[in-house]
């Protein structure tokens, strides 16, 4: 069996694909489950988290255990499987032990460093072990994984190479600014009561934040938050929980909000917040008008929906957005699409997007065969105003660090309002500067790698060498009964030395043999050994299967709960 990983994450596919295929609590169960029913499979488990979704397994084909792998994740995420195939990157054997570790140090996380995935890698494992998904290798796998990520977080300075998402989300919000000084004073609203809100609140509370309310669909678990946030020493703050029908009149209150849920549509729609606004302003959001620039001849771009031979209704579409590119079709239907492709095909307008009608035409038509399958494409976040034009300094700060989202990528086109979302955080740190201590942690990675190989290996033949001794065991004790009918006359002293002797004459033959081997096979390519030493002596499978399954049902026995 060899250990294989498919998966997709921020690294690898766009924030729209990986809010679709997000996989919730329920979800993730019956994945584990049909994957260890799949026949390539025999170990599942799954890493889920705002920003990656990965299913490992223990496979006995690769070419087989991908096709299924990928075909499951499809099926469970919702994702037609030819949309998703392109997002989806394969790591097998020593590679997949490479990227697990390498996550759980924080190097492939979206913000380099961050600790909060360990708890998550403990988490996914815990739950493959309650459903029994989890053999000996994705129990070995995990375990290493998590000592990894401890031992570079201890031995290396890679907390200092980026920032926790939350408090890497305060910043952007910050804008430049130190977030204690941004945030003192200020009145918090935190959406969710989950592990990551519950970090965020706190986070608010020690930047000095006046007040935090929190709202939690139920409504106990908000109050244990706000009661831990008004009783802890570090997190001292006015603190009170309310149910989630009470967000509105909060938002008109709060200067900051931050929401992380489970909820599959959106929490806080751009009109709740442009309402808010109002409440707190007295005035109507307004949204933020972008000049548009000229074409290289000197004229201007058409507005959104100029073109009276479009067979769309743009009146009401965002401004600055050509109405031939991705974002002019956000919301429609397939059929709508379908008509919009004819008319893009055909146009002759001039575009601010360097596109061919043609490839335009194609685009759009591939947004409809998604529509056709999702129901209506999803709103794409506006671009920032083109440099040179004032953007308002924003009084109304929104964290959003749920996937899929909670806050509606249009909040970003009003004016004094800040979003930031999962998707703005990744185009922030995608060229954050590496610390000298990444490439510390990459060694450490790579010597446990290499030690966890070497593991599987000589474990890999520990059942047919254990085989190959109890064959031997046998024919002594064959051998010592056949001599005990042949010299019934000898006392029980002399039998015990001649038992004794002919066990040190095999002990002495097979030590150096087993010793060497155990040694070859922990390299790489060993795996081989193990096949030939079974033919060799002529070792019976099943009897090597039997010691294989002793060895498993002992290791889960002494695995803590």
């Amino acid at each position: 069996m060899s250990l294989l990983v498919v998966g997709l994450s921020h690294r690898s596919a766009p924030v729209s694909v990986l809010e679709r295929a997000a996989l919730a609590a329920d979800a993730q169960t019956k994945l584990l489950q049909d994957t260890v029913a799949a026949e390539p499979a025999t170990e599942a488990a799954v890493l889920a988290t705002c920003n990656r979704i990965e299913l490992y397994a223990d496979v006995d084909k690769f070419h087989a255990g991908v096709a299924e792998l990928s075909t499951l994740l499809a099926q469970h995420s919702g994702v037609g499987l030819e949309e998703l195939t392109p997002y989806l990157y394969v790591h097998y054997e020593d590679r997949a032990a490479h990227h697990l570790f390498s996550v759980a140090c924080g190097l492939d996380s979206m913000v380099v460093g961050e600790g909060q995935i360990l708890g998550q890698i403990k988490d996914s494992l815990a739950r493959a072990q309650d459903l029994h998904t989890a053999g000996r290798l994705l129990n070995d796998l995990f375990q290493q994984g998590l000592r990894v990520g401890k031992r570079a977080h201890s031995e290396t300075g890679i907390d200092r190479a980026g920032q926790s998402l939350v408090t890497f989300g305060l910043e952007q919000l910050a804008v430049g600014t130190d977030v204690g000084v941004w945030a003192r004073g200020k009145k918090a609203l935190v959406i969710g009561a989950g592990s990551m809100s519950s970090l965020a609140a706190a986070t608010l509370a020690r930047a000095g934040v006046a007040e935090i309310v929190v709202a939690n669909r139920t409504v106990e678990r908000a109050e244990r938050l706000a009661q831990i946030l008004t009783e802890g020493d570090d997190t001292a703050v006015a603190a009170r929980a309310v149910p989630m029908d009470a967000v509105p009149g909060e938002l008109t209150r709060a200067d900051v909000v931050v929401s992380c849920t489970g909820a599959t549509g959106l929490v806080l729609t751009a009109e709740a917040v442009a309402q808010a606004v109002e409440g707190r302003t007295g005035q109507p959001a307004a949204e933020l008008a972008d000049t548009a620039p000229a074409t290289p001849h000197g004229k201007a771009l058409p507005a959104a929906g100029a073109d009276e031979n479009c067979p769309l209704d743009l009146a009401a579409a965002q401004p600055g957005f050509s109405v031939m590119g991705e974002a002019a079709v956000a919301g429609l239907d397939a059929a709508t699409l379908e008509q919009h492709a004819a008319w893009v095909a055909g146009a002759t307008v001039d575009r601010r997007e360097r596109r061919t009608p043609e490839a335009d035409a194609e685009l759009i038509t591939a947004l409809a065969a998604t529509a056709a399958t999702v129901g209506r494409i999803p709103e794409r976040r506006r671009p920032e105003p083109a440099a040179g034009i004032p953007r308002p300094a924003p009084s109304f700060f929104l964290l959003d660090l749920a996937m899929p989202r909670d806050i509606d990528a249009a909040v970003h086109r009003l004016a004094g309002v800040r979003l930031v979302d999962i998707e703005s955080l990744a185009e922030a740190s995608a060229d954050a500067p590496m610390a000298t201590d990444v490439d510390q942690v990459r060694r450490i990675v790579s010597d446990e790698v290499a030690a966890f190989g070497a593991a599987q290996r000589a474990a890999h033949i520990t059942p047919t060498v254990v085989a190959l001794r109890t064959m031997a065991a046998d024919v002594v004790a064959g051998e010592i009964a056949r001599l005990d009918g042949r010299l019934p006359d000898l006392d029980e002293r002399q039998r015990g030395e001649i038992r004794q002797a002919v066990h040190r004459v095999v002990d002495k033959l097979l030590h150096a043999p087993t010793v060497r081997i155990k040694q070859l096979a922990a390299e790489p390519g060993g795996a081989g050994y193990a096949d030939a030493l079974r033919t060799l002596f002529d070792l019976d499978p099943e009897t090597v299967a039997s010691v294989s399954r002793a060895v498993d049902s002992t290791d889960k026995k002494d695995r803590p709960a």
